[in-house]
């Protein structure tokens, strides 16, 4: 856990590898690699976090590549375009859902499906948190509020992004 991270507006987190107004990640970039960066800023929910270390994988904030960790907010049932405050100043939007890959697995054997289930219906749920764009610049740390403002209706549910 770091004590602060900085959200650039526009850009995502300083220092982060994703940082950039278009894409990064190397799968997005060889399609196309202007297209806009909707992953600047990755938010694990720590009840995931919770559920993990229960199955008995050892995993603390920051390790599966999140760049915030929350508690009592529920990201994966967040709309498209939601917008969290986070701190003080700095404002984020959420894109989608975080698609985990196979490197997950890198970090401790069985995480990737640990971080998939399955709901009632049988479709596939992804559990790794969401990603973001920054709104609003702003420092973010332990213990900062988070407030939820939700997008005009109708609502439109996370989907991979």
């Amino acid at each position: 856990m770091r004590p602060l991270v900085r959200l650039l507006a526009g850009l995502g987190v300083e220092g982060d590898a994703h940082l950039g107004a278009t894409v990064k990640h190397r799968s997005r970039v060889r399609r196309d690699p202007s297209q806009p960066n909707l992953r600047q800023v990755h938010l694990i929910h720590a009840e995931l976090h919770d559920e993990l270390r229960a199955a008995g994988f050892t995993v603390e904030a920051g390790e599966l590549g999140e760049n915030v960790t929350t508690r009592g907010v529920d990201l994966l049932g967040l709309p498209t375009g939601s917008r969290l405050r986070l701190g003080a100043d700095a404002v984020v939007e959420i894109t989608g859902l975080r698609n985990p890959c196979h490197q997950i697995d890198d970090f401790s054997s069985g995480m990737l499906k640990a971080v998939l289930g399955r709901d009632e219906d049988g479709n596939l749920v992804r559990k790794a948190g969401v990603m973001g764009i920054v709104l609003t610049a702003g420092e973010v740390r332990p213990g900062d509020p988070i407030a939820v403002e939700l997008p005009s209706l109708p609502h439109h549910p996370l989907v991979p992004v």
